[in-house]
C-alpha cells in the first residue's frame, strides 16, 4: 500500500505540471510578448521532443537502467525543471536584485531565458521518463505483492487502501483545473506545481529500499539492429531455396506457423544465413553475425509499419493546435458563466472527459474484428481530424466577424464578446481524433506486432506524432511564406491573433488531412496482415505457458543481447 501511494504521488506532479504548461502559450504571448506563431513554435517543439524522447528512454530502461532508476532521474528532472521555469519569471530573481519586478518583456533577460529553456528541457525529460516507467514500475510492485502476499484479509486490505490514493489523484485533477487559474502571479502558477512536484519526488524516494527493483533484461531494438548488421555483413551471399537459414526453433511447428517466412524484404534474410566456412556454434555465439528467422521476421514487421507511421505525422500536426492556437483563441473570448469566469484549464478537463466518452465508441468498434477494426478506427480518427479543422475554420470566421463588428482588430488585450463555449465543438472533435487514434493504434500493434516489440511500436507512434508537433512549426512557416506573396501584410500569421487569418490555415489543414486519409486507406489496403490462425496459435501459446515457460518464450521471440 505504501509503495502504491508513493508512486501514485508522481501522477499528482504530472497532472499539476500539465495544467501549468497548458497555458504556456498565453504566458509567452502575455509576458514575453512573443508573436502567436513564435510562442506556438516553442510549445510545439517542446511537445514534440517530449513525445520523441520515450523511444530512447525505453531503450535505456530495457538495456541499462531499469524502471526504478529512470523514475529517479525523471522525478528529479521534473522537480528541477519546473523549479527553473518558476525562477525564470521576472519577479523571482528581481527580489534579490531589487529591479524589474513586473511581468514585462523588458524584465526577461538572458538569465531568465537560460533558466526557462533549461527548465523546459528538464520537464521534457521528466515527462518522457514518467511515461515510460511509471505504469511498468507500478506493475512490478503489484506482481511482487501478489507473489509475497498470503491468502486472506491482507490482500483485501491492500486493495482497499488503493481507493483513497485513486480518489486523491482525481481530486488533484479537479482542484488543479479550477483553483490554479485563479492564482494570478505567474511565479505562483508555476511555483505551486514546483513545490508539489518536489514533495512527490521526495515521497517517492522515501521508498528507495522497499521497492522491488527489476533488473533490465535487454531491448528488442538491439535485435532489430543486429538483423541489419548481420545482413550487411553477408551482402555478397545469395538466397535460394537451398540456402540454409538459422532457425533456433525448427522443431516448434506451432511457432513456425505463427512466424512463417515472408517474401517482403528478403534481403534481410541474409542475416540468418549459416556460412559454410564456420561452424553453427561459432556463428551462434557471435550474435551480430547470425540472427534467427524469427528475429528477421520481427524486424520485417517493424519495417512494414513505416509507411503507415508516416501518415500519423499529419494527425500530430492537428493535435498540436489544442495547446497553442485553440487556447490562444479561448484566452481572448468571453469565458463568463453568470459572474463566474471559466478557467482555461476547464477546457482541458472537459476535453479529457470527451476522450473517455469517445473511447467507449472506439472500444465497441475494436471489438468487432481484431484484424480489420483497428485500421478502420484509425481512419475514423482521421475523419475526426478533417471535421475538427473544418469546424475550427468556420468558428474562426465567426470570431473574426465579431472582432471586425466591434472594432477590436487592433485591441488584442480586450475580450471578444463571443462565448468561449463555441470552441467546445472543435475541442470535442479533437478529443475524438485523439481517442480513436490512440486506442486503434494500440489495438493494431497488439494484434500485428511481435510480443516483445509491442511497447516500442506504441512509443514509435507517439514519436511520429511528436514529429507532427514539430512539423506544425514548419507548416506554419511554409503557409505563411506562400501567403506572403501578395505582400507582407497579406501573411496569414500576423503578430496578434486578431490580425491573423487562422481560418485559412485551418482550411489548409483540412485539405492536408483529407489527402492524408486517402494515403492511409491506400497504405492500409496494401498492408500484409498477419494470418489470423497464426495469431490465434500465438495467443493460445501465450495463455497456456507457465511463468517459467513464458520467460523462455520471451527470450525465444526476441533474443536479447
Amino acid at each position: 500500500m505504501k509503495s502504491f501511494v508513493r508512486i501514485s504521488a508522481l501522477l499528482w506532479a504530472d497532472i499539476l505540471v500539465a495544467y501549468a504548461l497548458f497555458v504556456m502559450t498565453n504566458y509567452l504571448t502575455d509576458v514575453w510578448k512573443l508573436s502567436i506563431t513564435h510562442a506556438a513554435g516553442i510549445v510545439n517543439i517542446w511537445g514534440g521532443i517530449s513525445m520523441i524522447l520515450p523511444v530512447f528512454f525505453l531503450f535505456l530502461v530495457d538495456s541499462l537502467l531499469g524502471n526504478f532508476t529512470m523514475l529517479v532521474i525523471s522525478s528529479m528532472a521534473y522537480s528541477v525543471g519546473i523549479g527553473f521555469v518558476t525562477m525564470s519569471t521576472p519577479p523571482v530573481l528581481a527580489k534579490s536584485t531589487g529591479t524589474c519586478k513586473q511581468y514585462e518583456p523588458g524584465c526577461i533577460g538572458r538569465t531568465q531565458k537560460v533558466l526557462f529553456y533549461t527548465g523546459m528541457a528538464l520537464i521534457a525529460v521528466g515527462t518522457a521518463g514518467n511515461l515510460v516507467s511509471l505504469k511498468p514500475f507500478l506493475k512490478e510492485q503489484k506482481e511482487e505483492v501478489q507473489n509475497n502476499a498470503s491468502r486472506g484479509n491482507n490482500s483485501a486490505t491492500r486493495d482497499i487502501w488503493k481507493l483513497p490514493a485513486f480518489i486523491i489523484v482525481v481530486i488533484v485533477a479537479i482542484v488543479g483545473a479550477i483553483a490554479l487559474p485563479y492564482i494570478k502571479p505567474w511565479s505562483l502558477r508555476f511555483g505551486i506545481p514546483a513545490i508539489c512536484t518536489l514533495v512527490a519526488a521526495v515521497l517517492f524516494l522515501t521508498g528507495w529500499f522497499t521497492y522491488n527493483k527489476v533488473k533490465p533484461k535487454g531491448s528488442p531494438i538491439t535485435t532489430v539492429c543486429r538483423v541489419f548488421v548481420a545482413a550487411a555483413s553477408k551482402k555478397s551471399q545469395i538466397i535460394s531455396n537451398e540456402t540454409k537459414l538459422y532457425d533456433e526453433q525448427e522443431n516448434d511447428t506451432m511457432h513456425r506457423q505463427s512466424f512463417s517466412r515472408t517474401r517482403f524484404l528478403r534481403c534481410l534474410e541474409k542475416a540468418a544465413i549459416i556460412l559454410p566456412n564456420q561452424t553453427h556454434e561459432e556463428q551462434r555465439l557471435n550474435r551480430w553475425r547470425l540472427c534467427s528467422v524469427i528475429e528477421v521476421e520481427a524486424a520485417k514487421i517493424a519495417l512494414r509499419m513505416v509507411p503507415m507511421w508516416t501518415t500519423f505525422i499529419v494527425c500530430g500536426i492537428i493535435s498540436s493546435t489544442a495547446n497553442t492556437y485553440f487556447i490562444e483563441q479561448a484566452d481572448q473570448m468571453n469565458r463568463k458563466v453568470g459572474s463566474w469566469e471559466v478557467p482555461l484549464q476547464v477546457l482541458l478537463l472537459l476535453s479529457g472527459w470527451a476522450k473517455k466518452f469517445f473511447g467507449l465508441f472506439a472500444d465497441c468498434l475494436l471489438r468487432k474484428s481484431k484484424t480489420y477494426a483497428p485500421p478502420v478506427g484509425i481512419a475514423v480518427a482521421m475523419i475526426f481530424s478533417i471535421l475538427c479543422c473544418i469546424t475550427a475554420a468556420r468558428i474562426e470566421i465567426r470570431r473574426l466577424r465579431v472582432i471586425r463588428d466591434h472594432g477590436l482588430l487592433d485591441k488584442p488585450d480586450e475580450d471578444i464578446p463571443m462565448s468561449v463555449f463555441w470552441l467546445l465543438f472543435q475541442f470535442f472533435l479533437l478529443a475524438g481524433l485523439d481517442s480513436f487514434f490512440e486506442k486503434s493504434v494500440a489495438a493494431f500493434y497488439n494484434d500485428q506486432s511481435p510480443q516483445c516489440m509491442k511497447n516500442y511500436l506504441g512509443f514509435f507512434t507517439k514519436g511520429v506524432s511528436g514529429l507532427g508537433f514539430m512539423s506544425s512549426v514548419l507548416s506554419v512557416y511554409v503557409v505563411g511564406k506562400i501567403s506572403e506573396r501578395g505582400g507582407k501584410s497579406a501573411n496569414w500569421f500576423q503578430y496578434t491573433l486578431n490580425r491573423s487569418r487562422l481560418d485559412r490555415y485551418y482550411w489548409v489543414l483540412a485539405g492536408l488531412s483529407s489527402v492524408n486519409l486517402l494515403v492511409f486507406v491506400l497504405v492500409a489496403s496494401c498492408y500484409r496482415y498477419k494470418n489470423r490462425a497464426a495469431v490465434q496459435n500465438e495467443e493460445e501459446a501465450d495463455a497456456g505457458a507457465g511463468a517459467g515457460a513464458a520467460g523462455a518464450e520471451e527470450g525465444y521471440l526476441c533474443c536479447f543481447c
